[in-house]
């Protein structure tokens, strides 16, 4: 342990062990003046001085990699049980009751900087464009503004790094860092059931949270319906302080439940939707590939065409402008921002057409989110509406033949193919689907599965790619192969 102890990412300070893990902590077995370096969940990651938070997870103990920590220097060992009878007493062992909760907080204390106002939005689906349409109006509005989620980390300048919903909370805190120290202002992220749950967000300090629906989802990881609403529920009840804002789409099957939970916690709440008291959606009319909103805010109404196709994306972009008026704009500002937004890459995004057919890629992968996006094309479909997917392997297989039911009663043409099966049989998880759609063609390479829909394509009809939106890998096994399915349907078209 002859390196030298790196200085916490402030690097004007320095922490000691008490100070980085808090006063709610047993320190019997821990030198609690320890000068420390930063917190660690990786001990491959660990460096000399390092503090390593050993979390329990459903296939691997951290403790059982504490050993490689100390090997590489760690000064000390954060966890939940008691110090095993191996491990070496010259080396600082921390208690805590909740470790999770534990290293989020460490890491807020490591990386103290973050923006001025940060907002997060939870939802089964549109968190991603909630998120990004925020940082869009935001900046509309003279602020820097960046937006983190499942596209990444969004700057203001436009750069996009990292491609996880909730990082890691030490990651977290540490891009909340380095976007204060580069001048941003304003941020928008993504607050998954998943980063809920595991306390990927405590620690971070929110001004306003949104919500945009319920639908069913995760349940290879929630028990149920009520504790994944329950974990999205963390958000408003315990991770918003007192007075923060709630902006809730209340035309969703949750929305009055949720509008209550945050009531009841304090917060200032934005009812929104048709049912909404403080942005309230009068009328919503399909103009092209737009849509013109009549809705009214602060005891004014309004007319705007949103440049976007969808209902869903009325609710997405009201939400993103209720969190916008909730954190210091006006109501008029905000919502005349809306005219501006531009859509966010792989949601209903139309890559091209054929013959006058157009062809859009949208990322829904869920059951909810599939019967929107075809919703939203239906009126655009003069002839069929034609779409291809599939589900993933080694998550919820409940919802296969949902979707499948789904698709068959909402398109004309059903095509069910691949999508990042991992490590189950590609076939059965098709079969699963086809139980409830058999009339669908199965062609399971997906490249061949998106050839054939836009191949059969015509005048007057839409074709849908759905599943993948912005990715780029096919996950087969444990491998993840190079796939897009706009690259694949551009290739296609202009073949």
């Amino acid at each position: 342990m002859s390196d030298p102890i790196r200085p916490t990412a402030d690097c004007s300070r320095t922490l000691t062990l008490r100070e980085l893990v808090g006063e709610d902590a047993d320190y019997a077995l821990a030198d609690p003046g320890l000068i420390v370096g930063e917190p660690a969940l990786d001990s491959r990651k660990a460096r000399a001085g390092d503090v390593f938070f050993a979390l329990a997870g459903s296939k691997a103990d951290g403790l059982s990699f504490a050993r490689d920590a100390v090997a590489r220097g760690v000064l000390a060992v954060v966890a939940e049980a008691e110090r095993p009878p191996w491990f070496d007493p010259s080396v600082s062992y921390v208690r805590v009751g909740n470790a999770r909760r534990a290293v989020a907080l460490a890491a807020a204390r490591a990386f103290p900087k973050q923006p001025e106002t940060i907002a997060a939005v939870t939802g089964t689906s549109g968190k991603t464009s909630v998120a990004a349409f925020a940082r869009q109006i935001w900046a509309r509005l003279g602020h820097a503004s960046a937006s983190l989620g499942t596209l990444g980390v969004v700057t203001p300048s436009g750069a996009v790094y990292g491609s996880l919903t909730t990082p890691d909370p030490i990651e977290l805190q540490r891009t909340l860092h380095m976007l204060a120290k580069e001048g941003v202002t304003h941020l928008c992220l993504e607050a998954s059931s998943h980063g809920l749950d595991q306390y990927r967000l405590d620690g971070v300090r929110l001004s306003a949270g949104g919500f945009t629906n319920l639908s069913r989802d995760h349940l290879d990881y929630h028990p149920s319906m009520e504790a994944y609403l329950d974990a999205k529920m963390r958000l408003f009840r315990e991770l918003l302080p007192r007075g923060g804002g709630a902006a809730v789409w209340v035309d969703s099957t949750e929305g009055s439940h949720v509008a209550q939970v945050a009531a009841d916690h304090e917060l200032n709440v934005l009812g929104i939707g048709v049912a909404g008291a403080g942005i309230s959606l009068l009328a919503r009319h399909d103009e092209g590939l737009g849509q013109l909103l009549e809705v009214e805010a602060d005891g004014r109404r309004f007319t705007l065409r949103l440049p976007l196709v969808g209902a869903f994306q009325a609710c997405n972009a009201l939400v993103a402008a209720g969190l916008v008026l909730l954190t210091g704009a006006g109501a008029r500002e905000a919502l005349l921002a809306l005219e501006t937004l531009e859509g966010v890459p792989g949601r209903l995004e139309l890559v091209g057409t054929k013959d006058g057919a157009g062809v859009f890629v949208d990322y829904a992968h869920k059951p909810d989110a599939l019967a929107n996006a075809l919703d939203a094309l239906r009126p655009y479909a003069t002839g069929r509406l034609i779409v291809v997917f599939g589900c993933g392997g080694d998550r919820d297989r409940g919802k296969r033949p949902i979707m499948g039911a789904i698709a068959a009663e909402k398109a004309d043409v059903v095509i069910v193919t691949d999508d990042n099966p991992r490590s189950e049989d590609p076939a059965f998880i098709r079969a699963a689907i086809l139980e409830a759609a058999p009339e669908a063609q199965e062609i399971g390479d997906r490249a061949e599965a998106i050839a054939a829909a836009i191949g059969m394509a015509k005048s007057g009809d839409v074709v849908l790619i759905a599943g993948k939106g912005h990715e780029t890998g096919q996950i087969v096994g444990d491998r993840t192969l190079p796939f897009s399915d706009r690259d694949t349907a551009v290739a296609v078209l202009e073949g």
